[in-house]
């Protein structure tokens, strides 16, 4: 009996002792001393301000997780976020404030490509690593200490119009006649013209082009040239809500089109659209296999959910927007821990010369202006959802492009 009872306090003892290390470990692995400060604006207001505000809950849940892993280097970090209010001229001003007045150590990019370029050259006058997130013209990139998380490639003018083109040649209704509608905004325009060359040289018959000013919201005319055009599928260079806007105006006139395409969307609002049955987009990631599997996919994928729920967010997925910014601050971990410093020259050697582990799987920076692969993948609405069809090998369940 006294044997016995002997034993039962010797495992009591032992389970308290492993208890108590692993408290000593989990206290040791506390971040202290001087905090690390990352510095960057957001257009926290402004035209902009509905997809920044992606931005900074991603960098906030980013920022929370590495904290309680220990921070980097042993200290805690401090995220230094500004409004530039969507104007690139204000966002160039603040880098400048977060460099020689906040004295930061370490920047992070903003959101769209103006405000990119403006940090970039801050980055550029001060040596310091810019990690960015939504670049869309790589030959703009001219700064050779700055690295993107967009995974588009050194030429998605050209490769991601291709992607788009094999996804419909591989499905049930290959068209011949094509409309491209688009917006002036930048990178957007820039893309557009990259599908009018794709869609000549692959032999289709280009039988309708518009272009509208950014902010547009009157698309009765648009939507009529389109009907009148009759394509078998239509382009939209869309950005925010002009997919949806465009359909409201098609519905109007009782048409319908074929095939659509919408390249960078609001996710949310056109998956609501009782129009968008079949619609198709570009992403980089979707909440789905074989996206999930990737470095710290699934736990981020699961807290974003519940944070975009609590912040009112109408859609609550993690797709491209959210995995390009949760990728940026992975890779400036990534070249910061590898180097073991806070030297913007180290880090930017570390990542010109390794991959990095990422929500979007491995990425490389050796190609123009530090971009490489084409991660570009195509979805389709289906039954109320987004679902990947293309290419075959990052489809999940068999899933195939539908006619609409």
């Amino acid at each position: 009996m006294k044997m016995q009872n002997s034993h039962r306090i010797g495992r009591r003892t032992a389970v308290t002792a492993i208890a108590l290390a692993a408290a000593g470990m989990a206290l040791a692995q506390q971040p202290s001393g001087t905090p690390i400060r990352i510095g960057s604006t957001l257009a926290l207001t402004g035209p902009l301000s509905a997809t920044a505000q992606v931005h900074k809950l991603v960098g906030d849940i980013y920022i929370e997780q590495l904290n309680k892993r220990g921070g980097l280097l042993g200290r805690p970090v401090e995220w230094v976020v500004k409004d530039d209010q969507s104007k690139p001229d204000l966002a160039r001003t603040l880098y400048e404030q977060l460099v020689t007045a906040d004295k930061v150590d370490l920047l992070m990019g903003p959101y769209a490509t103006g405000a990119i370029l403006s940090a970039m050259g801050v980055a550029q006058r001060y040596n310091k690593v810019l990690v960015h997130h939504t670049m869309g013209i790589p030959s703009l990139a001219k700064y050779d200490m700055s690295f993107p998380a967009w995974s588009l490639g050194s030429d998605p003018a050209n490769t991601v119009p291709n992607t788009l083109f094999d996804a419909l040649a591989a499905g049930p209704k290959p068209p011949k006649t094509v409309a491209v509608v688009t917006s002036k905004f930048p990178s957007i325009q820039f893309m557009s013209a990259g599908a009018r060359e794709v869609l000549k040289k692959r032999g289709l018959s280009e039988v309708l082009f518009l272009e509208w000013d950014f902010g547009n919201r009157d698309f009765g005319p648009i939507a009529n040239r389109v009907k009148d055009a009759n394509p078998d599928f239509v382009w939209v260079g869309a950005i925010g809500l002009d997919g949806n806007l465009l359909l409201e105006a098609m519905k109007k006139i009782d048409y319908t089109p074929p095939q659509h395409f919408y390249l960078y969307p609001a996710p949310g609002p056109l998956l609501a659209s009782p129009d968008a049955k079949g619609a198709l987009s570009a992403t980089i990631f979707e909440a789905q296999p074989p996206f999930t599997s990737n470095l710290g996919a699934a736990e981020f994928v699961k807290i974003y959910a519940e944070r975009a729920a609590k912040a009112g967010f109408s859609d609550t997925s993690v797709e491209t927007q959210a995995a390009a910014s949760y990728t940026a601050w992975q890779i400036l971990e990534a070249g910061v821990v590898n180097t073991k410093s806070l030297d913007d020259k180290k880090i930017a050697d570390y990542l010109k010369t390794h991959k990095v582990e990422t929500v979007q799987g491995k990425l490389r920076f050796d190609g123009v202006g530090n971009f490489g692969d084409d991660l570009m993948r195509i979805k389709q609405i289906q039954d109320g959802k987004w679902v990947v069809v293309w290419p075959k090998e990052v489809t999940a369940g068999g899933a195939k492009l539908l006619a609409p």
